[in-house]
């Protein structure tokens, strides 16, 4: 079992991880013409443009809360007077907020990718695959909400961020050891999460890549009648 770990949360991460890299570098070089969202908005927009907004907004709010969450040395959060068991509140609170309203859009964009004849006959097989692969991770982290509510000392919490932070500064092996006794939900969380990284580069979420940033600063078009 101790191998299995190791080879689970200490080799298996840079598997996924050079996979998401170097696979999302192949594709925009190889096949520029598939970079994009392939939004099916057309063929049905009865509702989509709310579920997509909830599943789009909350996402993000759980992204950007994983990675500063987990990359974050506790020493920063003990300097601003946070302690692990607040942090803990913190992040399910605002993550279980973000979780609800991003399985909500997500639930209804899966009925209507499985449902609805137009955008299943316009679908991959690729495009079905990651899009229950996210409605597994986001079912699995909202999961993992009330099992933590049992230990709110934030001991648990502490554990995942010295994965991850082992993971980032190579040391897999100490990284597999921090989680060997972690419970299964929160294994297969980080788990169906590395594999959605290995699928990235061959699915549509490559567009994430292309997120137009500069276009807050770009500047007003005028436009003037002829």
């Amino acid at each position: 079992m101790s191998y299995l770990n190791d080879l689970l949360f200490g080799v298996y991460p840079y598997i996924a991880g050079t996979v998401f890299l170097i696979g999302s570098l192949v594709r925009f070089e190889r096949d520029q013409y598939t970079w994009k969202a392939h939004s099916s908005q057309m063929l049905s927009s009865r509702g989509f443009r709310r579920a997509s907004n909830l599943f789009h907004v909350g996402v993000l709010v759980i992204f950007v809360g994983h990675f500063f969450g987990l990359l974050t040395p506790p020493a920063v959060f003990h300097a601003l007077g946070i302690s692990a068991g607040a942090k803990q509140v913190i992040a399910i609170v605002i993550g279980g907020i973000a979780g609800v309203a991003a399985f909500i859009g997500l639930t209804f964009l899966v009925r209507r990718r499985l449902t609805d004849p137009r955008v299943r006959a316009n679908s991959s097989t690729m495009d079905i695959v990651i899009l229950l692969a996210l409605y597994a991770q986001l079912t699995l982290g909202l999961l993992t909400i009330p099992v933590s509510l049992f230990h709110l000392d934030g001991g648990n919490m502490l554990k995942l961020m010295a994965w991850a932070q082992n993971i980032v500064t190579f040391d897999g092996i100490e990284a597999a050891a921090v989680v060997a006794d972690q419970g299964f939900i929160f294994k297969l969380h980080l788990l169906l999460g590395m594999t959605i990284f290995l699928l990235f580069p061959f699915s549509r979420l490559v567009h994430i890549w292309s997120v137009p940033v500069g276009y807050v600063r770009r500047p007003y078009q005028v436009v003037r009648s002829r």
